[in-house]
């Protein structure tokens, strides 16, 4: 091998070693909670990505619709995620754990949750993307609905 592309190969590992700085995002987002009737859904979440994994906090509130017998849920976790890179959309997958509050009336019930999902962020202009994202939450203690669905679409900024 001549010395220069030596020289080449090498800078190439270099280049794929240095590390890369961790990116931070926000997002704000509206939906829907689908069980047991569709109420309106909305929050914020915030986190760090280190290239293709990155973690997440994220709260979301769900009104209540007393007719239908539909509690208000509010929910808070911690997820991490894995997603692609590389491309004009980034899709992911997701999971973790946190806790809820839910309300129908004077009732309440407040314990753990796990949840799982996945979505995608689709890049608009600069740092700003759309982010679509369904969520399946696992209510643990005595929930009205242990198994509650949730979809959202909302604004992600990239900083």
């Amino acid at each position: 091998m001549t010395r220069s592309r030596l020289v080449v190969l090498l800078s190439f590992c270099l280049i794929g070693l240095t590390p890369r700085a961790a990116k931070a995002d926000v997002t704000v987002f509206l939906g829907t909670t689908t069980t047991p009737t569709n109420r309106a859904v909305k929050g914020f979440a915030g986190g760090i990505g280190l290239v293709i994994v990155g973690f997440e906090f994220e709260y979301a509130s769900t009104s209540e619709d007393p007719d239908s017998l539909a509690p208000s849920l509010k929910t808070t976790s911690g997820n991490v995620y894995a997603q692609t890179i590389g491309l004009p959309f980034q899709l992911y997958l997701t999971t973790g754990t946190g806790f809820y509050r839910e309300r129908l009336g004077e009732a309440h019930e407040t314990s753990f949750l796990f949840n799982n999902g996945g979505g995608v962020k689709i890049r608009l202009a600069g740092p700003l993307k759309a982010r679509v994202d369904y969520r399946i939450f696992n209510l643990r203690g005595n929930p009205r609905h242990s198994t509650v669905q949730r979809l959202y679409a909302g604004f992600n900024l990239s900083f």
